[in-house]
């Protein structure tokens, strides 16, 4: 403003070159002209940048048409610009703009809420940057088959790739059951550096409760074993779109006589997937084309744990407690046995139990 002030005062005295001025000034003839014209009409407060919007707007929605737009959103509060906009089409509705426009008439009316407009956004894709560095692990939801039992598909999915590891018709879902179904896909593939489960069983009890004597296997495996967030699918949402298609083509509409029989089929169609189908997330490539092995190998025998020299080891007693400071503190029945690691934490007078390199409690020594 202070630049604008200047000029149009030099400009209006007597003699002034005006081409010259504009130049001194880093403006053009035309903006130099522009601005002595509104200073001449309305003063100091008409150099002020004015906005760009148009006076008129002849394409913008009628106002008729917006009026309804509003009642309508007011009538059906939860329902977006798409639905709005097929709503009206159903009504009979002789103009129903775009659902941009519509979008922009609850902005202006203020019937869109940031906090839920951001709950609205699509998802964004997220992916480990190699094969095996996680791995998605479920069972899929079981179904009868002839014999009289029951086939429960336990599923493992390489988190970058795709890379289907397994479709294991299994009898249960006890952990004995799935802990050998994985010993036979880790002598084949190696190890992961972490599987991604949820929350029940045979991987956990519920979110309190974490760890069974089948995480504790893995954990000794040194793969880290990490929880899905409760009542939230999106989490192994790979898996899940995995199940989707497996249930479309292989279950749904399909009778097995046996668990043989369903391992025969899921061995065929886990062939096609891996092998012979593109993938749309991976650009059409196949899953196989982008998995190689893991180069951790299994161990014949599992290794025994060794902790830091300046650790605090104790040994979990059968009722799932260990003794510290004087104290006895609980750290989970699923660890019976087993060789815990306690380290101090930067709180005085906490300290956080390990086992192998998984922190699987805190324990206070303040009164």
């Amino acid at each position: 403003m202070s630049q604008r002030k200047e000029f149009v005062t030099l400009a209006q005295a007597d003699g002034v070159n005006m081409s010259e001025l504009c130049r001194r000034f880093g403006i053009s003839r035309k903006t130099g002209y522009k601005w002595l014209r509104r200073y001449r009409a309305g003063g100091l407060p008409a150099l002020q940048d004015r906005s760009p919007r148009p006076r008129r707007s002849p394409r913008r929605t009628r106002p008729a048409i917006e009026q309804r737009v509003v009642a309508l959103r007011h009538q059906h509060p939860t329902k977006g610009s798409h639905v709005l906009a097929r709503m009206r089409a159903d009504r009979g509705a002789s103009a129903v703009p775009a659902k941009r426009t519509l979008t922009a008439i609850l902005r202006r009316h203020d019937l869109i809420a940031p906090a839920e407009s951001a709950q609205r956004q699509p998802y964004q894709r997220f992916e480990h940057a190699h094969p095996n560095d996680l791995w998605q692990l479920d069972c899929k939801g079981h179904f009868p088959i002839g014999s009289g039992g029951r086939c429960h598909p336990l599923t493992v999915l390489d988190d970058h790739s795709r890379f289907s590891l397994g479709v294991r018709a299994c009898r249960d879902e006890q952990g004995q059951t799935v802990q050998g179904h994985l010993t036979a896909i880790f002598r084949h593939y190696g190890l992961p550096a972490a599987l991604l489960v949820d929350h029940g069983p045979p991987w956990g009890h519920d979110r309190a409760h974490p760890f069974t004597p089948l995480t504790v296997w893995l954990l000794h495996l040194g793969i880290r074993v990490v929880h899905s967030r409760p009542y939230h699918p999106q989490t192994l949402g790979k898996l899940e779109r995995f199940h989707r298609s497996l249930k479309a083509e292989l279950l749904q509409g399909h009778h097995y006589p046996d668990l043989a029989h369903c391992q025969a089929s899921f061995d065929r169609w886990r062939h096609c997937y891996n092998l012979e189908r593109p993938h749309h997330a991976l650009a059409l490539d196949t899953p196989a084309s982008r998995y190689t092995l893991s180069p951790r190998p299994f161990p014949p025998v599992l290794p025994r744990l060794e902790y830091a020299a300046d650790d605090e080891v104790r040994t979990v007693d059968v009722s799932g407690r260990i003794s510290f400071r004087g104290r006895v503190y609980r750290v989970g029945k699923a660890f019976r046995g087993q060789r815990v690691a306690l380290r101090p934490t930067t709180t005085d007078g906490t300290w956080k139990v390990f086992f192998a390199v998984q922190p699987i409690t805190t324990i206070d020594l303040r009164p």
